[in-house]
């Protein structure tokens, strides 16, 4: 008796083995499908006169060069464009942190009139597309005096990115104690105190998380700001990248130069903040 439960476990094994091989290799196949691209842009940046795509493609090149970033560098206002997309950035990245928190924590611990409509109707935004709001978006922009600006570049970001970063912090608030409030009340701190001194530190890992969409957000973002900026001072990086391209012939080396430039800030970005952006999504997630 004792050797069939023997010999069972023993098939059992094998076959979790076998399982958990096949996940693996699985696994790998999946990793290496989604980093070719990223692989072949890296090799192509480092080319020489890449004109054409080769055929099979080539991941190590032959005489790397660092030629293409010198001339994306020094040509087309690209480092210009690339200062223009970090203001951005940054400045929607700031804004939209701080105004969804204090939003986010409205909701999840006061009562008002109008709270649940106010709240879902901020929701219904998520369910618009957005190409459809690019022509109010221009009329209102233009009332405002907000065309061809960095700055109106800023407040349709921040607006496009409040409502579902809201969602994800109100979700996080709502998972915070209620004792911690109402201890800081009976101490004799206000709301203000507690948000900043209490709520606000508690809230770092979905901050984290907040400030990272909404800077990607404005980072990547180029529809908007082809329609809305003209002059050439005030371009942002995928705009500067997209003028590389040629219209007879296109040098992928130079293109793809500039867009590693690009991705290597969301990189660092991530990796810095990797632990309180997985923390504060999940979180954020389960919570609301």
């Amino acid at each position: 008796m004792n050797e069939t439960n023997l010999s069972m476990h023993s098939v059992r094994n094998r076959s979790q083995l076998r399982l958990q091989i096949f996940f693996l290799i699985l696994l790998c196949a999946g990793v290496i499908i989604a980093m070719s691209p990223m692989a072949y842009m890296v090799s192509t940046a480092f080319k020489r006169n890449a004109y054409t795509p080769e055929f099979p493609l080539q991941f190590i090149p032959n005489d790397p060069t660092l030629d293409n970033f010198d001339t994306a560098f020094n040509s087309r206002n690209f480092d210009t464009a690339l200062f223009n997309s970090v203001r951005v950035a940054v400045a929607t990245s700031a804004l939209v942190t701080i105004l969804t928190s204090m939003m986010a924590y409205a909701f999840a611990r006061f009562d008002f009139f109008g709270k649940n409509l106010i709240f879902y109707t901020i929701l219904a935004m998520m369910m618009v597309p957005t190409m459809m709001l690019i022509i109010p978006q221009f009329l209102v922009a233009k009332k405002l005096d907000l065309l061809n600006s960095l700055n109106g570049l800023v407040l349709v970001y921040s607006a496009g990115a409040m409502a579902f970063n809201m969602f994800l912090l109100r979700g996080f608030f709502e998972g915070l104690p209620r004792e911690l409030e109402e201890s800081a009340l009976i101490d004799g701190a206000n709301h203000f105190v507690i948000f900043t001194r209490i709520m606000i530190p508690l809230a770092k890992p979905a901050l984290s998380t907040v400030a990272v969409f909404s800077f990607l957000g404005a980072w990547d973002e180029y529809i908007w700001a082809l329609t809305v900026l003209t002059d050439v001072e005030k371009r942002t990086l995928p705009i500067a990248i997209a003028n590389f391209r040629g219209v007879h012939s296109t040098d992928w080396g130079l293109i793809f130069a500039a867009s590693l430039t690009a991705v290597i800030p969301t990189l660092i970005i991530f990796i810095v903040f990797q632990r309180y952006f997985v923390q504060g999504i999940t979180t954020g997630a389960v919570k609301g």
